[in-house]
């Protein structure tokens, strides 16, 4: 019989983290540990990681759920994604924390050659939303610290002052020397959305995350086909469960890209799910954590290991929290590199 519990945990930012949603200073995830009477001493853990006003798993009644799968565990075990469905953040801590139980407990989900320290696994560099002269302190952190891929959050301040900004940024580094994403977190109308696009093609921008809010599907289809830039879409994923509704939408928006996140995508296999219907349309994609703590986003990072995309992906956001959980992680010239501790964490 399995045992399950659940303890709830606040993560404070750095410095406040600035999107055209709004801005945050701390955000809460709640651990789920699981072990088995046959298997005494064994501990498995997973992450219900919760984004603010973007989670579904955002509700009054998520602590009572959370109390449900605990109480319900060994019910809803074998098929937690259907009994879950509406709770993605859930089923991606529970899918964890089962992996990490019948792996021994020891926070190996995916064993390859990075749990190995034999490879890293590539990222972009996250600049936050702020005022102009803080994104330049920061964009000039990260490129002095190896990072050749950054991802800027645009559409909170003027259009003009953040495209001042990008240019700035063009001017001191050559397209082949520094790729840059932007993320719009469905601030534009789609009137907006044509004319910021035609403006950041002068600047050799490598894609554009999410410029209209999700849920339209023809108008953001009509953008992906005259977008003079890549778009990818992110929180147009969310809520979307049934497989041959995803085919459907992709099939209507046919985006450049797809950007994962299990805590939004409802965990490992749901992402797969995702994976497995772009490539069938010639979609590329890549993975971003949900700013989940370093137990989630090591999860994670294994998981990405194991997929071999090589393009950047989005998991440099270990070190955005004052009280992270250890993970032996780190990040190096623009790499996550899993440094395989001398004994458990």
């Amino acid at each position: 019989m399995y045992k399950a519990s659940y303890k709830p945990y606040q993560l404070k930012f750095n410095e406040p983290g600035g999107t055209s949603r709004g801005v945050l200073t701390t955000k809460m995830s709640y651990f789920i540990e699981i072990t088995h009477q046959d298997r005494p001493g064994i501990k498995g853990i997973g992450e219900c990681s919760i984004l603010p006003g973007l989670s579904p798993d955002d509700s009054p009644q998520l602590e009572d759920k959370l109390q449900w799968c605990c109480n319900n565990i060994n019910t809803i075990a074998e098929n937690f994604h259907k009994h879950l469905m509406e709770w993605p953040a859930i089923r991606f801590a529970i899918e964890m924390a089962l992996l990490d139980f019948q792996n021994g407990g020891n926070k190996i989900w995916f064993p390859s050659d990075f749990t190995n320290s034999k490879k890293q696994i590539k990222i972009n560099g996250l600049i936050w939303m702020g005022s102009i002269k803080e994104m330049h302190r920061r964009i000039k952190e990260k490129t002095e610290a190896g990072f050749d891929c950054l991802k800027m959050k645009i559409g909170a301040l003027d259009f003009d002052k953040e495209f001042e900004l990008l240019a700035s940024i063009r001017e001191r580094f050559a397209p082949d020397e520094l790729e840059i994403r932007v993320d719009a977190n469905g601030a534009y109308t789609a009137k907006q959305a044509e004319s910021v696009l035609k403006r950041l093609e002068s600047l050799h921008i490598h894609s554009i995350e999410q410029p209209i809010k999700a849920g339209q599907w023809e108008e953001m289809s009509v953008l992906c086909k005259n977008a003079p830039i890549p778009i990818a879409l992110d929180e147009e994923l969310i809520g979307v469960n049934d497989p041959l509704e995803r085919k459907r939408m992709l099939e209507i928006i046919r985006p450049r890209y797809i950007i994962l996140k299990p805590s939004l995508t409802g965990g490992f296999k749901s992402s797969e799910n995702w994976i497995d219907w772009a490539h069938t349309l010639n979609i590329d994609w890549w993975v971003t954590s949900a700013l989940e703590s370093n137990i989630g986003l090591n999860a994670i990072a294994q998981w990405t290991a194991t997929l071999n995309n090589p393009l950047p992906q989005g998991l440099g956001t270990g070190q955005v929290f004052t009280n992270n959980l250890d993970a032996p992680l780190r990040v190096e010239n623009g790499h996550l590199i899993y440094q395989k501790p001398d004994s458990g964490y």
